[in-house]
């Protein structure tokens, strides 16, 4: 095979992918594609300030603590990408333009412009690749294992888009398969939170990667959260979300659990094995 010309990545920096727990016992698997803003030494700083990268453009603000607080508390799988999503957006195909942005929001990307084939390349294949070459491998591991699974990807959303304020706590985002999003939903009934399906976004195949590829091509149940920002930028309000999203997931998947066993749903690669609950 021919060594790459291009390298993105030096020796001593750090990996793409983060495992937690990769023994972890519940049913709740997690992902996080936008969990940190780090950048490779060779790309600087794309020509951007470094106010830029404290913003959304460049990471999902409090996803990775919440994400990482869940799987604690769960005993949960998790996999984080932690480098910038201006770098590589782990949650586009990487053959759509939005997956290395020349602009994000209103905001241009200097060192997203005019980039060499063998650039592009090496940001997938150093980045994109691994991240989602680590769900795969951990999915196809439960599934031989006979192991229940609903896929989890923790996300925030900024609470102010382009001058519009968002009243929206909560997303339960999914495409073709809303069987978990509806459980969750029930089991928020009774919340004070303002909670929507497909809101302020919606999963698509151009526009999404993780729940498309990992979730519905699997039949595995999923979901989507999007969780507004300024609720959980600190480490106060990680906790309080973490705190209630464990209950949350708890109580949505015992009902769908109880609809697969009366046989009111399948659960693809979960269906398979003994249906234990959440730890």
């Amino acid at each position: 095979m021919r060594t790459p010309s291009y390298r993105l990545l030096e020796p001593d920096e750090p990996p793409a992918v983060d495992l937690r727990r990769p023994y972890g016992t519940s049913a709740v698997f997690l992902t996080c594609d936008h969990a940190g803003r780090s950048m490779p030494r060779r790309l600087g700083r794309l020509g951007l300030p470094e106010t830029e990268f404290e913003r959304h453009i460049a990471w999902d603000i409090g996803a990775a603590a919440v994400a990482e607080l869940l799987s604690a508390r769960l005993d949960a799988t998790l996999v984080l990408q932690r480098y910038s999503r201006l770098v590589i957006d782990c949650n586009r195909p990487p053959t759509v333009p939005s997956a290395i942005p020349t602009i994000s929001e209103t905001t241009e990307i200097p060192g997203n412009g005019n980039l060499p084939a063998e650039n592009v390349l090496a940001r997938v294949r150093e980045i994109f690749d691994p991240y989602h070459d680590r769900i795969d491998a951990e999915l196809t591991l439960r599934r031989r294992a006979g192991r229940p699974t609903v896929l989890v990807s923790v996300h925030s959303f900024t609470p102010v888009f382009r001058g519009e304020s968002r009243s929206l706590h909560l997303g339960l985002l999914y495409n073709r398969d809303s069987r978990f999003a509806g459980h969750l939903a029930a089991a928020l009934a009774e919340s004070n939170l303002v909670v929507a399906h497909n809101q302020p976004y919606a999963v698509g195949d151009l526009t999404d990667y993780t729940i498309p590829v990992h979730g519905e091509r699997r039949g595995i149940p999923h979901v989507m959260l999007e969780i507004r920002q300024d609720l959980v930028a600190d480490a106060r309000g990680q906790e309080e979300w973490a705190g209630r999203l464990e209950g949350l997931l708890a109580e949505a998947w015992a009902r769908l659990r109880t609809e697969i066993q009366s046989g009111g749903a399948h659960c693809g690669d979960a269906i398979a094995g003994s249906m234990n609950g959440l730890k």
